[in-house]
């Protein structure tokens, strides 16, 4: 027991002298050629929140961030030079698995410059159905982006809470589709099918209580101590850098710009609906949020503003070059037989020309701008992802914060790589 005791005491004096000595040969003296380096680290792309396979090389003085390279590209699968080799229609279920979280959106855009190239007009109960899912398709991003967002910063129970509503949204892309995610529903020319029985009203009753699911997430959150002061004043973007930085959507609008595709270049029945755009005020990760809420609560006025608009009519642009003859038709004409089997088998043929259509998906302006050569595939497709320009701004937005704020600034960014790999 006594020798242990020695041996201990003789340690810690060894210890004490090391640092003792270590202290008196520093060189304090600020003049010295001591240079204090910083050091790189790989954020991701394992990380759970890096949202995805983003890889971020940052440069780090303790833990002030210096710089912030992403590094993009694990998930590229070449989805543009695949649609070169894919007929219109077959190219088109390549865009439900560009941003994976708002499916329709991406779909909707593609259709909407075949129909522009093609000159195809659509059936106005088409344009209704169409603008109903494109908004429960944007609850479905920002659910998804709020609350994983704030999983990142440490608050777990919103998102359960958003998942379980999420559920209820995807059991109606089921049913209008057949599928949870993947839907390729909004076709050119209109939809694949009519909406069934009963679904009208289970959207109703699903709005009446989400609005509800949207006030028990903001008192979790909007003043939550720890929540404010993670995310204000934390990745501030002015509308001029927001500029330069070619942001759109929520993250244009949160710094101060009242720009919404839907207002200032009104597509399907937009222009018929009255909602309210929200904008925020300093453009820091606080008011982001704040603007997906808000924009849950105006979607959801749409939804049911669209829902009473619904009429009965075609849901197709029947006759028109990019829809394919009915069963009734086949049964009774050869020449209608012959033109179905060529239309799934080369598609149909769409003029020379080229187009840019946009339109304003959950995470900003998505564009496709298509160009055609008279076949029956597109000769090129260049896709403008919002996510892909977002990302530009993280070394930016995130220049002499701490470790913490980066992820932070990442959830609101709301990436996701399908899109910005493409």
């Amino acid at each position: 027991m006594k020798n242990s005791k020695k041996l201990l005491n003789n340690n810690i004096n060894f210890f004490e002298n090391s640092i003792a000595n270590n202290v008196a040969n520093y060189n304090f003296n600020e003049n010295s050629n001591r240079v204090i380096k910083t050091f790189s680290i790989n954020f991701g792309p394992q990380h759970p929140a890096a949202h995805g396979v983003l890889r971020l090389i940052v440069e780090l003085n303790g833990e002030i961030v210096k710089f912030v390279n992403p590094n993009i590209g694990l998930l590229h699968r070449g989805t543009e030079k695949l649609l070169e080799y894919k007929t219109y229609l077959q190219g088109l279920p390549y865009f439900d698995r560009l941003d994976y979280v708002s499916m329709m959106a991406q779909e909707h855009v593609f259709s909407m410059a075949i129909e522009k190239l093609t000159k195809t007009t659509i059936p106005r109960r088409a344009q209704i159905i169409r603008v109903i899912f494109l908004e429960l398709t944007r609850l479905l991003n920002h659910l998804m982006a709020v609350t994983t967002h704030a999983m990142d910063v440490g608050a777990l129970t919103p998102f359960l809470w958003a998942f379980e509503e999420r559920e209820k949204i995807m059991e109606f892309y089921e049913r209008v589709s057949g599928a949870r995610m993947h839907a390729a529903y909004i076709r050119p020319g209109g939809i694949s099918m009519d909406i069934p029985n009963g679904l009208i009203n289970d959207i109703y009753i699903f709005l009446n209580q989400f609005v509800s699911r949207i006030d028990e997430i903001e008192e979790f959150l909007t003043n939550n101590r720890i929540w404010k002061q993670r995310l204000s004043g934390i990745g501030i973007m002015t509308i001029q850098n927001a500029y330069s930085f070619g942001f759109t959507g929520v993250q244009l609008r949160g710094s101060g710009q009242n720009w919404d595709l839907r207002k200032t270049n009104p597509y399907e029945i937009y222009k018929e609906i009255k909602f309210k755009v929200p904008v925020g005020k300093r453009g820091d990760c606080f008011d982001r949020y704040l603007v997906r809420i808000e924009e849950m609560r105006q979607s959801s006025i749409i939804i049911e503003t669209a829902l009473k608009l619904l009429d009965k009519g075609p849901i197709k642009s029947y006759g028109q070059i990019v829809i394919p003859p009915t069963r009734k038709e086949i049964i009774s004409s050869m020449d209608s037989l012959i033109e179905h089997f060529k239309y799934f088998v080369d598609g149909f043929k769409v003029e020379k020309g080229y187009t840019y259509m946009f339109a304003e998906a959950p995470k900003g302006e998505f564009g496709v701008f298509l160009v055609a050569d008279g076949s029956g595939i597109p000769f090129r497709c260049k896709i403008r992802a919002p996510g892909f320009f977002h990302l530009q701004g993280l070394d930016f937005m995130s220049y002499n914060l701490l470790l913490a704020d980066l992820v932070a600034i990442i959830g609101t960014l709301d990436i996701v790589f399908g899109e910005v790999d493409r």
